[in-house]
């Protein structure tokens, strides 16, 4: 049974730092795209950073570039968000996510952020951003 766990959420103030973790268990996403998404209360599940299988590509949503970090451990199959200069607006659930299929050299990138590409899911954590 694949598992993503995730941990690190919590309540931070408006300009503070946050690190996510996500472990997997029950099977190795070595070759595989992760990602994080996040949901607001009242609002749709939205993509918030990606990572290729081997970490060489990384893609963030236009809102938490040049603040958010996605890296990965395969040696510890996880995944992280490093999250710096939090805002209010950062305030979500915080979801990890795997891709099933192995990732492979497609005609465009798009997918890397398509909500619908991933199959795994783990419960969340939260982050709240105190203003």
């Amino acid at each position: 049974q694949v598992q993503l766990l995730e941990s690190g959420g919590g309540l931070v103030r408006a300009g503070g730092s946050l690190r996510l973790s996500c472990a997997a268990s029950g099977r190795a996403f070595h070759s595989h795209a992760m990602a994080w998404f996040r949901q607001a209360p009242g609002k749709e599940r939205e993509f918030v950073a990606a990572i290729s299988w081997n970490g060489g590509r990384t893609f963030y949503a236009d809102s938490v570039k040049g603040r958010v970090t996605i890296s990965r451990d395969h040696a510890k199959n996880t995944l992280y968000l490093q999250m710096d200069n939090l805002k209010s607006e950062d305030t979500a659930a915080y979801y990890c996510a795997g891709d099933a299929s192995p990732d492979v050299p497609r005609s465009s990138t798009d997918h890397y952020s398509d909500i619908h590409e991933y199959e795994y899911w783990g419960q969340g954590t939260q982050v709240t951003v105190s203003s």
